[in-house]
C-alpha cells in the first residue's frame, strides 16, 4: 500500500544514528543519505526516511500517529527496543510485551518525538 514513510528531524545525524540502530536490529542495513538533509532505509517493499523540514521550520511529530515496523520474532522486538533506548530513544507506553490479538509490541519515541513501534504479529 505504501511506497514510503518519512518523518521530520531537526538533527539528521542523530536521527540517522538512532534509525541505523533500531532498523539494524530488524535486519536492515545502514541508511543512505542522497543529500545532507535526508536519509533512507530501503526494503523490497518500500522505504522509510528522515528529513529536515523543507520549509526550514522545526520538525514536529504527529499527535496520535504511530509508525509500526514489522519484526520476525519477540527477540527482534526486544533488540529493537534496547537499540532505541541506547541511541537516544525514550520508552513510551507499556514495556515490550504481548498486546491485543497476541501481537508482541514495543514502543519508543525517537529523538525528535516521533512515536514508533516494532511488532511481531501473532502466529
Amino acid at each position: 500500500m505504501f511506497n514510503h514513510v518519512m518523518v521530520g528531524t531537526d538533527d539528521i545525524q542523530a536521527a540517522k544514528r538512532f534509525y541505523d540502530a533500531v532498523l539494524g536490529a530488524l535486519g536492515y542495513g545502514e541508511g543512505v543519505m542522497p543529500t545532507e538533509s535526508r536519509c533512507f532505509w530501503r526494503s523490497p517493499n518500500g522505504a522509510f526516511g528522515v528529513t529536515t523540514p523543507i520549509d526550514g521550520k522545526a520538525a514536529t511529530f504527529a499527535n496520535g500517529g504511530t509508525i509500526g515496523f514489522l519484526a520476525t520474532s519477540q527477540d527482534e522486538v526486544d533488540a529493537w527496543h534496547a537499540a532505541g533506548l541506547a541511541n537516544g530513544g525514550v520508552a513510551c507506553e507499556d514495556p515490550p510485551g504481548v498486546r491485543a490479538n497476541g501481537m508482541y509490541l514495543a514502543y519508543l519515541r525517537d529523538p525528535d518525538g516521533n512515536k514508533i513501534c516494532a511488532v511481531k504479529r501473532a502466529g
